[in-house]
This record gives C-alpha cells, structure tokens and sequence, in this order.
C-alpha cells in the first residue's frame, strides 16, 4: 500500500503587517518557497504533478490561482498544474490532506502542499465584497445575527471558566518561547529568508509581560478577556511541503521527515466557533491507535489564547509539549499560510528532537478543523 511522506518542509520568516513583507506579492512569496524547496532537495520541478495551495482571501493580489501564479513566477515548467483550496484557516493544512490522500491513492507522485496569505496586501474580509454569506436559514437556526471569531473567543473563554490573568499569562508564554527558539537557531533549519530583507519572524515582542497584557483594552467585550496581545496577529507568510511516497523518495535517494500517518477533520458549534479542535484531536487519537500521552509535540493554532486553553483542559496535555515554540500570538496567523507553517515547525522540531509523534490542529471559521499526525521516520 502506498503512504505519504513529506521529504522536507520550508516556510517564510513571517512578516507583521505593514512589515518586511508587505511589498512581496503573494505570487512571488510563494514562488520564493517553491524554489527553496527545490534548491533544498534538487529535484525537477517537472516531475511536479501538483501544486495545492491554501489562500483564504482569494481576492485582489490573491487572484487567478496563486498558486498557479507563483509557479509560473517560479520559471517552473508550465506543465506544472496548481489548484487553491480554502478552508479558511485551515487551508494549506487541508492542502497537505488533499496531497496526502492523492499520493496515496495514486493520482499523484510528487506533489507539493502549502499555503501563502499577504494580509497586507490583501485585507482580512476583503473577499466578501460587501456580501452577506450567511442567509437567514442559517442565522435563525442558531438564533443570532451573525457569526463573530473575536466573540466566540470570549464564549469559549467563559464555557472553559478562563481569567483575563490566565490567558494573558498564555500569551506572555507564548511570546518568551518564541524568543527562546529563535535565540537557539531553532527555526534557522526550516526557514527561506529573503535575501537582503526579512530573516527571522518579525512579529514576535521581546518586552511583553503579563503587566503590560493587563494594561491593554479588551476588543469585543467590555467585560472580556479577549484583546489585541492574547489574539493571533494580521501577518504575511507563506510555506510549503514536497510529499510523495516512501518508496519513491528512496528511489531518488531522499530521506523522508516524517510520514503522515492520520488525517481527519472535525466540525462543532459555528456560533463558539472555535472549538472543533478538540473533537478533531480526539477522532485522530482514535483513528490513530494513539493515545494523548504518545504524542511528544502538538501545534495548535493560537488564534485567540482560549483555543489552545480550552483544548488543553479537555486534553490534559502538558505544557511542555503544547506549543513548545511560540505561536502565533507571538509570531502572527497569515490565515492560508498557517497550516504550512504550522506543520513546518512541527516536522522540523520533531527531526531535531527525536520526537516519534507530533499532532497539528487549528480552528477555522463555521465551527470546523483539522488535525494532521506525523509519524518522525
């Protein structure tokens, strides 16, 4: 039977808004991890069968397939095909599945998964246009006006019991873990910086305290907890994952990183929102054979402190191994990009660390989410 493997994995330092990055266009951000990624591994890029790329804002710079568009401004071969995928933040994660079940159905044999998302270039919300998405069928059947990220932080914050004190303490967590991992070179490895530009994660706030979170206004309750430094940050990045099988890899001399061992997804309350990572990680420890305590690292999207708060009490997963390198709190959330990056961090801090199990989970918009186990090879 055939498997999945990712043969490596490389990402974009990430840029803050407005930052280092917000002069990339989308298409060259992507074709710049493309061709990392072939300068990391020195295959053909016609050998590529496809390219699956995440990208939630597919609007303005975010048009026409950019993935199509980045590999063409790669000077890729124009036989290699691309197709966008939007599961909102979960896109490039949901690319790696839809990669993953293509090599090992047979429809692909080398394939490439990521994901791009220029929040500078291409505001947050700009693809509504000014439309309503939700019709009334919808609003009336959960009884509200509309559908609301911030505020569902706040009823996952109130459900789970959460003090503004523990998920600023969260935050500031988040922020010193960050800067520990890039003192240490952690990232280095895994990490396409822009030559003359960008080089490491620019979001990250060396001085945050959980004294100066306290100080800050709370952005969709005047009686919340949730504000601008325990919530994720408007960012731009981009990161990406060459996946074929094991045997092929060998017969190319390639050593794998890991091998995608499960891949599920999991719905829940549209109105919380933000909760389907826990049932996503309980069906992939069920389908998986595994239990919590087997798995040595588990991403989980910070895109508000009470996600990964919330997930960790209904776990019971320790602090060491929940989010051991920041997130994005710390480093920012460029929506399409995240899963890639995510799963990047993840694959390359399970290779430096003898880790044989690490699980990567992230919330998405509709109450949705997925959840990735990577098996280290």
């Amino acid at each position: 039977m055939r498997d999945a493997v990712i043969v490596d994995a490389v990402r974009t330092p990430i840029g803050k808004r407005n930052g280092a990055l917000a002069d990339v266009h989308p298409g060259d951000m992507t074709a710049h991890v493309l061709t990392a990624l072939q300068a990391r591994v020195g295959f053909d890029p016609a050998i590529v069968d496809d390219v699956i790329w995440g990208c939630v804002s597919q609007v303005g710079d975010q048009s026409g397939s950019v993935g199509r568009v980045g590999v063409l401004a790669a000077g890729w071969p124009e036989s290699v095909p691309s197709t966008v995928v939007d599961r909102r933040c979960g896109s490039a994660q949901q690319a790696v599945h839809f990669a993953a079940a293509g090599v090992i159905a047979g429809q692909y044999d080398y394939v490439i998964a990521g994901g791009v998302e220029s929040m500078s270039r291409v505001p947050m919300g700009s693809a509504r246009a000014g439309g309503a998405p939700y019709p009334a069928s919808v609003l009336d059947r959960y009884g509200v006006d509309g559908f609301n990220q911030g505020l569902g932080a706040e009823m996952m914050a109130r459900k789970w019991g959460m003090s503004r004190a523990q998920v600023d303490e969260y935050s500031a967590r988040s922020h010193e873990r960050t800067a520990t991992a890039i003192d240490s070179g952690a990232f280095d490895g895994q990490l396409a910086p822009f030559d003359g530009g960008l080089s490491q994660d620019e979001g990250l706030r060396r001085a945050t305290t959980v004294e100066k979170l306290a100080g800050l206004r709370t952005a969709f309750d005047d009686n919340g907890v949730i504000t601008a430094g325990n919530s994720s940050q408007i960012s731009d990045g981009c990161g990406g994952l060459l996946i074929t099988t094991g045997e092929l890899a060998a017969q190319r001399g390639w050593t794998p990183m890991a091998r995608i061992h499960t891949a599920v997804l999991a719905g829940d309350d549209p109105v919380i929102m933000l909760s389907a990572p826990i049932a996503a990680t309980a069906k992939a420890l069920e389908r998986s054979g595994l239990t919590v305590a087997d798995i040595g690292a588990y991403e989980v999207n910070e895109a508000f402190a009470p996600v990964p708060l919330a997930w960790q009490a209904e776990t019971g997963a320790s602090d060491d191994v929940l989010n051991p390198l920041g997130g994005a709190i710390a480093v920012g959330h460029p929506l399409g990009a995240s899963g890639a990056i995510l799963m990047t961090r993840l694959v390359h801090h399970m290779r430096d660390n003898g880790i044989r199990y690490g699980l990567q989970t992230m919330c998405e918009a509709g109450g949705q989410a997925n959840a990735t186990i990577l098996e280290l090879l």
